[in-house]
């Protein structure tokens, strides 16, 4: 009899690899355009670089440390991972059994009802609002005894949208003290808007909250794979204990505690993208796009059906984006340069519902592509 792998691991979606690397403007993954490293970043790399054939402190030590020094907050509270999708995986594997219930919104990060199926727990969808973002009191009705954790992510991936502080708090307060909320902050640092609320204060606050943060996209550092959460204590406790040893490697150590060091050069540079940010924004609505109000690093374009279309026409200029079947494309803010070549190639794009979009009868949020089929790309 043959080898067979879990029927559960055999039904999931595998790693679509992307083909991005002959198109110049590349705005399908939200990195930064912005290549070059503070200098005391970049030497703490190639410090760490000189020490590989070392293990890494698998404890994670100087930069717990640190977190725990900026967030004022117990080290035992805190856990890091290899970027904060890693720990997605960890708060479901530590916390659910099979048959419990994971809850998020859709379209929302594509990982969560991947990672839920992983661990033989059952996925909850919860349409967004009609304006793309998330309808919390729906997610609450949707709670049932089987629910074990609700993910929240503020600013949403792939909208950009948010809820507001005072929302969230409600909604805090009323989710019951055995359900985890992991609020997941991966594009925190591109908040403008004052009445967005910094997860960590729910935290604080709370012992039914968690939250995770990477340092993959402000900071610069998606190739280094690191992240963390904080949260109750023994939520941290569990997740340290599910993950791989010596999984956050110790280049990424340092160069995470070394980015921390240098938190102004990081809040100057994520105010000229969120400037930039609005500014895209604006002339995708004045080219007649219904692009809603984004807090994160790159917009939506609710395209429906057309989708595909809009991706393919812009490979063609020479933008790469990123689609999301039957829901719309996310486009991360980039350079000038790349910023002006999708502008252009947005422009030019022609579908019957552009002027009815402007009145709202395209784009509707919804559940859109089946949460079970939706392909993995590997980038958050």
């Amino acid at each position: 009899m043959p080898i067979t792998p879990r029927a559960e691991i055999v039904a999931l979606p595998g790693y679509a690899a992307r083909r991005s690397e002959s198109l110049p403007a590349k705005l399908a993954n939200n990195e930064l355009a912005e290549a070059a490293l503070p200098p005391p970043v970049a030497a703490a790399i190639a410090a760490a670089v000189a020490e590989s054939h070392r293990y890494p402190d698998m404890a994670a030590t100087d930069l717990l440390d640190r977190l725990a020094e900026r967030h004022a907050l117990p080290v035992e509270r805190l856990a890091v991972g290899c970027g904060s999708v890693a720990l997605c995986q960890q708060v479901i594997q530590a916390l659910c059994r099979p048959g419990d219930e994971v809850m998020f919104a859709w379209r929302s990060f594509e990982a969560y009802p991947v990672f839920a199926r992983m661990m033989n727990a059952t996925g909850v969808p919860v349409a967004l609002d009609d304006g793309h973002a998330h309808d919390l009191g729906a997610m609450l009705a949707a709670i049932t005894p089987r629910t074990r954790i609700v993910f929240v992510c503020n600013p949403n991936n792939p909208t950009g949208t948010v809820v507001s502080g005072e929302a969230l708090r409600s909604f805090v307060a009323r989710v019951p003290p055995d359900v985890l909320v992991v609020i997941d902050e991966a594009y925190r640092e591109f908040v403008t808007d004052p009445g967005v609320l910094d997860g960590l204060e729910a935290v604080r606050g709370a012992e039914n909250v968690a939250v995770l943060r990477t340092f993959s996209k402000a900071y610069g550092l998606a190739a280094l794979r690191v992240g963390y959460l904080a949260g109750p204590a023994t939520v941290a406790s569990a997740v340290r204990k599910v993950g791989v040893p010596f999984g956050v490697n110790g280049i990424a150590q340092a160069a995470a505690v070394a980015a921390l060091a240098v938190e102004g050069e990081v809040t100057e540079r994520c105010r000229r993208i969120a400037a930039e940010r609005d500014r895209v924004r604006g002339e995708l609505r004045a080219q007649g796009y219904p692009v809603p109000a984004t807090q994160a690093n790159f917009v939506w374009l609710p395209l429906g059906e057309r989708t595909g279309d809009f991706v393919a026409h812009a490979a063609a200029h020479g933008v790469d984006v990123r689609g999301f079947a039957g829901d719309g494309v996310r486009v991360t803010i980039g350079g000038p340069a790349e910023n002006a070549a999708f502008l252009r190639a947005s422009g030019s794009f022609l579908y019957v519902g552009r002027e009815l979009a402007q009145r709202g009868a395209v784009g509707h949020a919804g559940l859109g592509q089946q949460v079970a089929d939706v392909p993995l790309d590997g980038a958050r």
